[in-house]
């Protein structure tokens, strides 16, 4: 599996939307091991990239690219793949907290459907090699606002991976889903340790719910290998 891994990856120019986030950046982290040519990270905030840059220059990586953009804006967008021509994408770059998209509906709308929409629809236009577009578990028969802008954005790669399949399009569109992964921004564990810090309550779904964790170098490392493994049109479920 290195081979491959290293075979995606080795010299190509990566670009990874959501960068700042808590998968974004152990996907730049994991995949500056197997030497990019160049390793764009982009994200809507420059705290969160400020950050990952921080991170980056103790580890003496110098082949980093550190873009502010909003995947909502397309121009921006086109300005980056125009300017950089990136071979893979990683496109993370989302809203995921579920109670809080049920108050905003608009908002998750617009950025994990729409800003899919842009990103995928540039990675044809610009002739990226492989797209990887990061999901949900809840896009599964989704009772959720999230999980439903998740779920309309996989059937637009779908599409477009259809296309790909009748020769229209060359671009591999693979998609992952994501159940709960330990320690990530919005997670629960760290929310149910600070209510137990506090003396409860722990504010749990169901008294009989059951949650199946991974950690984010596990899941991270399972996004990357679907990348290499994908053929197109596949939605990857980790178990």
């Amino acid at each position: 599996m290195l081979e491959i891994l290293k075979k995606l990856i080795k010299n190509k120019t990566v670009l990874i939307s959501g960068a700042g986030g808590s998968i974004g950046s152990e996907l730049c982290l994991q995949i500056i091991k197997f030497k990019p040519k160049t390793l764009i990270c982009l994200d809507i905030s420059e705290i969160a990239l400020y950050k990952i840059e921080q991170e980056f220059l103790n580890l003496k990586f110098q082949n980093n690219i550190y873009v502010v953009a909003d995947v909502k804006n397309k121009e921006r967008l086109r300005e980056v793949f125009n300017q950089f021509k990136p071979d893979i994408v990683f496109h993370a770059a989302a809203y995921k907290h579920v109670p809080m998209m049920e108050e905003n509906p608009s908002q998750a709308i617009f950025t994990n459907v729409l800003g899919t929409i842009n990103t995928a629809d540039l990675a044809l236009e610009y002739g990226v090699e492989n797209f990887v577009f990061i999901s949900t578990d809840k896009a599964v028969n989704p009772s959720n606002v999230m999980g439903a802008s998740k779920r309309i954005a996989e059937r637009y790669i779908q599409g477009l991976s259809l296309n790909a399949k009748n020769g229209i399009n060359q671009v591999r569109f693979i998609t992952t889903r994501f159940g709960n992964v330990l320690g990530s921004n919005g997670s629960v564990v760290p929310l149910f340790t600070e209510q137990i810090q506090n003396g409860g309550p722990i504010t749990i779904t169901h008294p009989d719910v059951i949650r199946y964790f991974m950690t984010i170098p596990e899941a991270c490392q399972l996004v990357i290998e679907a990348g290499a493994m994908g053929n197109g049109g596949e939605i990857f479920i980790f178990d």
